[in-house]
Order: structure tokens, then sequence, then C-alpha cells
């Protein structure tokens, strides 16, 4: 390098002081907050193009310094073995410039303050979607993405505050605004949030984000109108409830709302969300995997581009600083060292900054979260002409369509697809509906209900002019008349027919009737039961005498009687006829009964079911006074005793005899029962399987003493007790009761009543029972109006069947006890 250049730049930098305190500060730029295009790095150098030339020069070269006075190694450098006096002059003047230019400098940096966001605060809630579809390690890059934006923002009670909505079905209020004013303790509650899964209820969750998140109450800062309010949502598929009008009314309270769609996100629901412009408010990333791309828009975004994301301006000044003298200049005036050269952990490439430097990065990409890699820039977010979705791929993008559309041959435009044309089953037209298509139907036909085939349309239904019947034909209808009518000239019409001019089949005369007709006779003449041909009428008709019936003869009538009566002297009445006289078949005496007769029996007898016969009567049946059984003993009776019993010597009633005084085979001891008798051993001795011998007891419950009422067993070191057959245990567990053998089911035809452990079928009153002893006949009764004796007779028969029907039903119940006791000692 020429002499001449180091004086031209030493110049530069004896004015730069100057320079400095007069000229614009470059750097400056308008901060667009909603949009999410990031700048291009750019450099506005007011310079010269030589200089500028040269500094390009310069700026390609790498010092290498130890020294900490950056200027000094620089001339060394540059002029080694120079001591010239005049050199030294220049040199001492120029860091002279110079340290009174970084002074300056560094008062200024001193008094800036570094923050992550220089926007004014904003109140910001995050919708998080953590329904079904979000894969638990997905929901995790959800959580970074969100602690990232966090990071990058300036968090406190008068900065930007942040809040948490977390939806599935259901939505859930993970912190309000109020709730951390510090990153680490708002990072720890992100980290701690669990998914809640199930559905997708968006439009819920702006519901309650604007009802109860962007509150007072909840710390929203709604009275001041310097500090926006801002909701981001985050979410991978279609809403499942209604989201356009709620959000219509969170962007209407203020709300500032941006969509981010993940996969399978609905681009249109998206849209819906969103605040306009839509370019600004909507994103869209293929997986969680990229989400955190987004931080740097969104901080872009919220806080607009600061000096450290590689996209700041650079002033000319700082840049001849950093390249054309070799390096910065400390508060003395001394040379300082590269930041660069001593060596940085930049991706791409490394700029020195004062005493640090900072990274940037390539043509083509972006500097990440931690300011040192850099990651791809996304196509889709720099401009693209998709009409619906745009995918960033490496270095460029993709387009694709929503659903219900197919991209164009020009891999941008999307029309609607035609679903009619990948097969339908439409009987005639198909038309496309949306996403979709419905069936239609030809001019002249209708949809029938499974809304794909058609049939003819009624025509007669779209309106007719017919005054009895329409009838649909193919286009057309006709016109008919009902039964009995005709049809008139005009084909629409119509007029009552004359049916006995048609033709009729009536003897005398024919008489219209509506649709139809009547025959009727002459005088002296009366219709047949056919309805049709005519006879002379009969003196009967004309008025007669007789009581019972009149029989024409020739122009006159004679009378007749009803069977069982007989016509008297005068030819007119009737008496009734006597019936036994006439003849019957009574075993014993037939007594006349209105138009018939009954038959009786002699005394000491009763009649038989049959009516006819008679039988020797029952004096049990007629009433007796035994305890127990009734038996008939000629024309008299005696009283006997139940199995079990013995008759008193009054000969009527009954004690229970001494079962086991009538012979056992009880081993120890013999203990009576109503019927019969049970076997007990005596103290130490248990009583065997059999009922009847004993054992000496080891350690059985049972034989020490127990309260059950019917039968102890034995269980461990206890006992439980159990009931005969036909008998339930009682909830106090040692007591026993009857079953209730008729709720059990049974076969009686009227009414079931319980007997032991069994059932007796009885008749209701007016029947009889059979003798199935099951089912009922109805009771078989006659007027007896003339006879007493009869009526006797009958009363006699009922008190009869009603006794026998008492013992049986006694017989029963002691045999169903005795079979009880044997299955019960039997079973255990």
């Amino acid at each position: 390098m020429t002499s001449l250049t180091w004086r031209l730049l030493c110049f530069i930098c004896l004015l730069a002081p100057g320079t400095v305190g007069t000229s614009t500060q470059f750097g400056s730029r308008s901060r667009q907050i909603h949009s999410i295009r990031p700048s291009i790095p750019r450099v506005s150098l007011q310079v010269s193009p030589r200089v500028h030339q040269r500094f390009e020069e310069i700026k390609s070269i790498e010092p290498r310094f130890e020294e900490d006075p950056i200027a000094e190694s620089f001339l060394e450098v540059q002029q080694p073995g120079a001591q010239s006096a005049r050199r030294s002059q220049q040199q001492q003047g120029a860091r002279a410039g110079a340290n009174s230019y970084l002074q300056e400098r560094q008062g200024a940096d001193n008094g800036a303050t570094s923050s992550n966001c220089k926007n004014r605060p904003i109140d910001l809630v995050f919708i998080i979607d953590s329904s079904r579809s979000v894969r638990p390690s997905e929901f995790e890059k959800a959580k970074e993405f969100l602690q990232h934006m966090v990071e990058s923002m300036a968090i406190g009670s008068d900065a930007t505050r942040v809040g948490l909505v977390n939806y599935a079905s259901t939505v859930k209020i993970e912190f309000l605004l109020k709730t951390y004013f510090s990153k680490s303790a708002m990072k720890q509650a992100l980290a701690q949030v669990e998914p809640l899964a199930s559905g997708t209820m968006t439009g819920l969750a702006i519901k309650t984000t604007m009802e109860k998140a962007f509150t007072v109450e909840a710390g929203a800062r709604t009275g001041s109108a310097n500090i926006a309010k801002v909701a981001i949502i985050v979410t991978d598929g279609r809403p499942q409830d209604k989201v356009e009008e709620i959000s219509a009314a969170a962007r209407a309270s203020g709300i500032e709302i941006y969509a981010v769609g993940v996969d399978r996100a609905d681009m249109m629901s998206l849209r819906l969300m969103a605040s306009q412009p839509h370019d600004d408010h909507v994103f869209y990333v293929e997986t969680y995997g990229v989400i955190e791309k987004l931080t740097l828009k969104f901080r872009e975004t919220l806080c607009g581009k600061d000096d450290n994301d590689g996209s700041a301006d650079i002033p000319v000044d700082d840049l001849i600083d950093d390249y054309g003298l070799g390096g910065r200049k400390d508060g003395k005036g001394n040379k300082g060292l590269d930041a660069c050269a001593q060596g940085n952990n930049c991706q791409h490439l490394c700029v020195n900054n004062g005493n640090s430097y900072n990274c940037k990065c390539r043509e083509g990409y972006v500097l990440n979260p931690d300011k040192k890699t850099c990651a791809h820039m996304d196509s889709c977010s720099q401009r693209h002409d998709c009409e619906h979705i745009c995918v960033s791929t490496d270095d460029s993008y993709i387009c694709k369509c929503e659903m219900g559309y197919i991209l164009n041959a020009d891999q941008k435009t999307c029309s609607r697809s035609d679903p009619c044309a990948n097969g339908h089953d439409c009987q005639h037209l198909c038309v496309n509906s949306d996403k979709s298509y419905i069936c239609m139907c030809l001019v002249g036909y209708v949809l029938n209900p499974d809304k794909k085939t058609c049939s003819r349309s009624d025509t007669c239904a779209q309106g007719h002019d017919c005054q009895h019947v329409c009838v649909s034909t193919d286009d057309s209808f006709v016109c008919k008349c009902r039964m009995g009518y005709v049809l008139n000239a005009d084909q629409k019409t119509c007029s009552r027919l004359d049916t006995c001019t048609q033709g009729h089949d009536c003897q005398h005369i024919c008489i219209n009737n509506g649709s139809s007709y009547i025959c009727k006779c002459q005088v002296r003449y009366v219709l047949n039961a056919d309805q049709k041909t005519c006879s002379r009428s009969d003196a009967c008709t004309q008025g007669h005498e007789c009581q019972h019936i009149c029989l024409k003869n020739g122009d006159s009538y004679y009378c007749m009687c009803h069977e069982g009566y007989v016509l008297n002297a005068d030819q007119n009445t009737c008496s009734r006829s006597n019936t036994c006289a006439q003849g019957h078949d009574c075993q014993h005496i037939c007594v006349k009964n209105g138009d018939s007769h009954l038959c009786t029996c002699h005394d000491g007898y009763v009649l038989n079911g049959d009516q006819k016969t008679c039988s020797s009567s029952d004096p049990c049946a007629n009433g007796h006074d035994c305890q127990h059984l009734c038996v008939n003993s000629d024309k008299s009776y005696i009283c006997m005793c139940l199995v079990g019993y013995v008759l008193n010597p009054d000969k009527k009633t009954c004690s229970r005899s001494d079962t086991c005084a009538q012979g056992h085979d009880c081993q120890h001891v013999c203990v009576s029962t109503d019927d019969s008798f049970v076997c007990k051993c005596r103290m130490g001795y248990v009583l065997n399987a059999d009922q009847k011998t004993c054992s000496r007891s080891s350690s059985d419950a049972c034989p020490q003493g127990h309260n059950c009422q019917h039968i102890c067993a034995k269980n461990g070191n206890s006992y439980i007790c159990k009931c005969r057959v036909g008998y339930i245990l009682n909830m106090d567990q040692k007591t026993c009761s009857r079953s209730d053998a008729c709720a059990q089911g049974h076969d009686c035809q009227q009414i079931c009543i319980n007997n032991g452990s069994s059932y007796n079928c009885k008749c209701e009153v007016g029947y009889v029972m059979n003798s199935d002893q099951k089912t009922c006949s109805q009771e078989m009764r006659g007027e007896i109006t003339q006879d007493a004796c009869m009526c006797e007779a009958q009363i006699l028969f009922q008190k009869k069947v009603q006794s026998t029907i008492q013992e049986l039903s006694r017989k029963l119940d002691e045999l169903s006890d005795k079979v009880t006791l044997i299955e019960g000692e039997q079973q255990y």
C-alpha cells in the first residue's frame, strides 16, 4: 500500500469526530410491526467510490495483533523499521483524532441500554393447540418455540406481559398476564405444561381468551392505549367449532390475532381467525420440528429488527474503524485487538463490534436465536406467488392447494377439484358442490330419498283441474271420475251415471241410488231376500193374532207354538208343555224347570257331575267336628288323625304322638319333632353324616352350642346356619322362613296358595277344581224355582266339594313337611 493511501486514511480518521457529530446517524430504519419479511442486510457508505474500493481491499485483510493499542500495531505491520519523526507525528495526530472519536462513541454506547425487544410493551397471550393430533414430541417442540419467544422479549410488569391458554376439547388457562414477570419463572412454567388431548375447540379457546385472559383482573393493561393486545394461535388441525364470529368479536375488542398453522392445519380457518392483512398475520410450517424458524419472524414483527440479528445498517465510520484502522480503540486512545481474530464461534461470518463481535450469516440464511448459528431463510416469507399455500424447500419453495382444490399446470394457481369427474353414483346428473357433489335429475323427474336415483315427477302433484281423479302419465295427466260418474266432454268434469238405464236385474222396479241402484216391488208384493225378485205378500204380514208363530196358508194363516209349548184350544195362544211327562233321563227325580227339567236325588244321595245320576251322600261334606280327618262311614262318619298324631278320647281331637317312643335308630338321644324325630349326640360328640350315629367332637363348633334354627354347618373354627329344603335363611343369618313357592313359578290356572315348601292351586268363586288339581271349570248351576229339595241338594254337594278340597290340602301340607324333613336330612 502506498504512503499516499495511508495518508488519506489517516486524514479521514482525523475528520471522523466531526463527521460523527454532524452527519446523520446511519443504521436508522423504519420498523414494520406486523410484517415478518426479513430485510436484507445493507451497508450505507457515504464515501467516494475510490475510497470505498480501497476500503473493501483493506477489509479483506485479517490482522493478527497481540498488543492492545491497535493503531501502533497497525503502523508496525504497515511500516516495519520506519522511525522517521515526520511519520511519528502523523501517527500521533491520527491517534489523537481517533481517540477523540472513540471516546465520543464509547460515551454514546455506555448511555444506551441493551434490550432483547426494543418496541413498546405489549400484552401477549399464546393460544396453544394440544389436541390428540399433536404428538407428545411435537408438543415439546411447541413449548420450546414459546420459550424462545419469551427469551427474545423484555419481560416485566412494566414491559411485555405474557399469558398462556392451552386447549383441546376443553380450555385451560395455564397462567395469566399477571402471573409471571421474570423469564426464568415463565420458562419453567412453560416446561411443565401438559397436553389436554381429545378434540380441537379453537373457537372456544378464542372466546375464553377474550373474556378471561384479556381482562384487568387477569393482568391486562386495558386502560393504556399505548399497550397492544396480541394473541398468537398455534394449531395443527381444523377447528371443530365455529371460529369466524368469535374471532371477529375478539378483533373488534382490540385484540390483534396471529395464526400459525402446522402440518394438517386448515388454511381457510387460519385466515378466518387472523387479523388483516393475512400476509402479515397468517403463517404455515410443515412440521413442529421447524416451528422455531418463526421465532425470528415474530421477534421482528413484535419488536422490530435490532443490531444483533444481522440485518441492521452499519455506519461507514464504524466500518472504517473496524477495517480501515485495523480494529477498535479503547477509551484511552490505544489500539485494541481484533475480537474476531482472537477466536469466535460464529457459524458463518464474524464482524468486530467495539470490544466484542457479532455473528452474521451468508445470503439466504438468517441468524438463529443463539446469535451464532445460521438457518436457511424461509423462502415463502420473502415473497411468493402461490395462490393458496407456500411450502419452503431448501433454497426455494413449492406451491400447494387447500383441500378440495388441485394445482394448475402453472404450479402456482389452484382450481376446484372436480369430484364428479373422479366418479359418482348419480343416476342422471352430477353437479360439483364445494368439496363434494350433489345429484340432480332431468326435467320431468324428481330426486328420490336416496339422493342418487330419479323417478318421474308426479304431474298431478304439480297442479291439475280434474274435478274428481287425476292420473299422471309420462309428461302430463288425464282426468277420471269416481264410481257412479262419467267424464264429460271437457275431459275434466264429471256427471252422475244413470245406473238403471245402464242395465239392472230388478224383477219389478229399479231406482237409482247414488252410484248404484235398488230394487222395489209393485203393490201387494214384497221383496225377496235376494233384494231383486218379488213375491206376493201373505196374510201374516198384514196382521195376525198368533202368540208365537204365524204361518201363511193361502190367503189366510194359522198359528204355531215354540218348542216346549203347546197350542191352546183357541188356536192362537200357547202354554208350556210338561217336559218331564214328555220323557227324561233322571236316575231319581225329574223336576220341571221352565221349558226344560232338572234331576234331583233321593234323601241320602247327591247328584253326580253329569246332573242326571245320583251317588250316596258324603256325611263329612255335610259338616263334621273332626280336628284332622273325617272319614265317611255308611250314613255317618268317624274322625281320624294325621300321621304323628293320636286320636284323643273324645274321638274328635288329636294330639302329637311321641315319635321317639314309637321306635328310633338314634345312637345317643332321640328328639321328637312334629311328625318325626331327630337324633342328637351327648356333650363332646358330634352327629355323623348319617344323622344317627355320633363321633367324638374335635374342633367342630356346632356341637359346642349354636343358635341356628334349622341346621348348623361347621365353617373353620366357627359355624354357619343353613335352612332345610323349602326354607330360606333370614337376615339374622340364624332363623329360617318358608320360601314363597308360588313366586318361584307355578302352573295353577287361577289361584296359587303357598303350602310349606310347595303350593296348592285353588279356583275363583264360581269355578271348581278339575281332577288335575291345576285347572278349573265353571260351576254348573241351575235355577231352582219350584223344588226346594233340589236347591238343598246342590248346597250339600258344594259343601262336600269344599270339604274334600280342604282335607286334601291338609294332607298335602303334611306330606310336604315330611318330604322337606327327609330332604334336609339327606342333604346335610
